[in-house]
């Protein structure tokens, strides 16, 4: 008699790549989206998958650490790894809206451990041509300036939106080395993760958003000439992401790439965190227009979550009925 797996679903997990962090990440920005829009119960509920996603993504982190430690000494050192800060600093700021800010500030410390070991080693990796995910080590580091500036809103923690400033702009920097190593032909060719060029810009938009939002009225953060810059680097940031996502939009509908892939996970973040920027922004600069594009942006979104959350669940049943 044959003898079977008797943890099917463990064997399924230990053979996913970093890259399958996208889908905390996807989730997670669709879950701030939705909330920002009022679609509280929706919210909820996409946040309900995405923290189900992270625990058994950090659960499988850990085993592998434990037990496989070649494995994940040499997955560590590529652009996918930084997914699980990504992820858990999208998590944060949910976590921080709804005012669950002990676990907030617990996820950003665990993020600010991981971030500086693993972007390292993803920095000494990158060789030229490279694809989109090389933009997860801006995207890993504005998400600490996004979690950051969250938090920074309280009484108290002006320390916290200067240090958040400081990942912003190192963000941007991060995005130039990317953008120096990223091929240009995935634009065309690639299977999801290129949309992360877009990504890690409109990310760096709600970073530059929350920032300025941090600066309540009668709550001195920046002088004028730093609020000015803030608000026009980070309105540049915005139209830069929109015309990014129009880009890989057309690119798409020249050359379509149906069927499921891990990496369609990075499409779908994009799109959503594309959508948060135009939100925030929309409120942050007092420009009301971006508030309808980033609603139309939303739904467009949250179809792709779910067009990809319904790949996933059929590749991965397929997976398991042929480990059993």
């Amino acid at each position: 008699m044959p003898v079977t797996s008797p943890l099917p679903l463990r064997a399924w997990l230990a053979q996913r790549p970093p890259a399958a962090g996208g889908a905390v990440m996807a989730s997670g920005i669709v879950s701030v989206g939705l909330h920002l829009t009022g679609f509280e119960p929706l919210s909820l509920a996409v946040l309900a998958v995405a923290c189900l996603a992270w625990l058994a993504l950090a659960a499988d982190f850990v085993v592998r650490l434990l037990r496989e430690r070649a494995r994940w000494m040499s997955e560590a050192g590529t652009p996918g790894a930084l997914t699980g800060v990504a992820a858990t600093t999208v998590l944060g700021t949910r976590f921080s809206a709804l005012g669950a800010r002990t676990l907030a500030e617990a996820l950003l410390a665990l993020a600010v451990v991981l971030w500086p070991w693993l972007l390292v080693r993803v920095v000494r990796n990158s060789r030229r041509p490279m694809p989109g995910a090389v933009f997860l080590c801006c995207v890993a580091t504005e998400g600490l300036a996004l979690l950051g500036a969250s938090l920074a809103a309280a009484p108290g923690t002006a320390w916290l939106a200067h240090t958040a400033l400081v990942f912003f702009w190192l963000g941007l920097a991060l995005y130039l080395f990317a953008l120096s190593r990223f091929d240009l032909r995935h634009v065309h060719e690639g299977r999801g993760d290129h949309w992360v060029a877009g990504g890690a810009l409109a990310i760096s938009a709600v970073a530059g958003a929350r920032l300025i939002a941090a600066a309540a009225p009668g709550r001195y953060l920046w002088n004028e000439d730093d609020s000015g810059v803030l608000h026009t680097v980070t309105l540049g940031l915005l139209v830069l992401a929109l015309c990014w996502y129009a880009v890989l939009l057309v690119a798409e509908l020249v050359r379509p790439r149906p069927g499921y892939d891990v990496r369609r996970w990075s499409t779908v973040f994009p799109m959503g965190m594309t959508a948060a920027a135009a939100l925030s922004g929309a409120s942050a600069l007092g420009l009301p227009a971006f508030s309808g594009v980033g609603e139309v942006l939303l739904w467009i979104a949250v179809a792709a979550w779910l067009a990809v959350a319904v790949g996933a669940v059929l590749d991965a049943r397929a997976e398991l009925r042929a480990a059993r």
